[in-house]
């Protein structure tokens, strides 16, 4: 549930008291049945809450300590005229005892075709669907990672006014065929930040296979050096990234291209489950939603900091051909030595 819709303002009384922190009304359904003793239960419910990853942490973990899922319809196609949120029908039976273990169910996926595969929920990853993702952003962190931030606000270039032009385009301007774009003036400092900074982040998969979730150089695919909130952040809008400490456009050409193949590579590996279905279309394939903290932990497994020369050639090396498998491999073992020796 939205909560700056204006529709959903009417029930933000029902999210107050023991349901504070729940994200829907479905979750407040689950609670109270379980709060009720319910033995048995099938629900149909949005597909994010398996594969969700903020949105359903607290209500996995509060609602599947006391249930097991015995088994699951899941979904990626079109089932209810009014909405675009696709879902899943989820069967489950209370535990005798409350207890976070691991629950093993199997599910069958629907979309252009019928898929049966078996799910392990994991409590140490909240209970959440397709874990090979999470776990290589956990266990595979860079000795020193790259920090990020993310979006260009229009209150920083306010505070930093200055002689220097910059064109941008305005990612809270939409226009139904492209984003607006503007010309801004700055000092030394902040034109020097935009410039040096190429790189942003899709979040939503467009449709198409060239406008996947990734990372992509915003003077390719705009024309501009930087990409302006000049409203309100939303994580659905192309968002400018910030390095710290500040690579090189090159290593900035290489971390997306690592990113991309080792995000493809899990997709391809996963069924893209550790995304969030974002909504149904007659797309090529279900549109996915990528978390800014999960690109933000996937571009921490990159070692650029800590590559001497050799090392770096070796590493550019595959991701110029693409060895995704001995990519991975790299890093697993490069960053877990390069920890082992700290």
């Amino acid at each position: 549930m939205c909560r700056r819709d204006r529709e959903t303002q009417k029930y933000l009384e029902y999210f107050q008291g023991e349901n504070e922190g729940y994200q829907d009304l479905y979750q407040l359904a689950l609670m109270n049945d379980l709060r009720n003793g319910i033995q048995k239960m099938i629900y149909i419910i949005p597909s994010n809450f398996l594969f969700g990853f903020s949105v359903s942490n607290k209500i996995r973990e509060d609602f599947l300590q006391y249930y097991n899922i015995k088994k699951a319809f899941i979904f990626e196609k079109k089932i209810f005229e009014f909405t675009g949120t696709n879902v899943i029908i989820c069967f489950f039976e209370r535990k005798k005892f409350p207890k976070k273990e691991k629950i093993i169910f199997e599910g069958i996926k629907i979309n252009k075709e019928v898929q049966k595969k078996v799910y392990i929920l994991n409590p140490e990853n909240h209970f959440r669907a397709g874990n090979e993702f999470e776990e290589f952003v956990k266990h595979y962190k860079a000795f020193k990672p790259l920090k990020v931030s993310y979006y260009l606000t229009i209150e920083e270039v306010e505070k930093n006014k200055g002689n220097n032009k910059i064109a941008v385009i305005d990612a809270n301007a939409f226009n139904g065929k492209g984003y607006a774009k503007k010309v801004i003036y700055v000092n030394d400092d902040l034109y020097k930040k935009i410039k040096s900074n190429i790189l942003f982040v899709r979040t939503i998969d467009t449709g198409s296979f060239d406008g996947r979730a990734g990372l992509y150089l915003i003077r390719e695919v705009f024309g501009v050096d930087g990409i302006l909130v000049s409203k309100s952040t939303y994580r659905t809008h192309p968002i400018q990234i910030f390095f710290n400490p500040q690579i090189s456009e090159e290593d900035q050409v290489l971390l997306k291209d690592y990113f991309n193949l080792v995000l493809e590579y899990f997709r391809e590996k996963n069924d893209s489950e550790f995304m969030t279905t974002y909504k149904y279309s007659n797309s090529e394939y279900t549109r996915k939603y990528l978390g800014l903290i999960q690109a933000k932990k996937l571009i921490e497994t990159f070692p650029i900091l800590v590559l001497k020369e050799n090392e770096r050639d070796e590493f550019k090396n595959l991701i110029e051909k693409k060895d995704v498998e001995n990519i991975i491999s790299f890093v697993k073992s490069f960053n877990q030595l390069k920890r082992l020796l700290s």
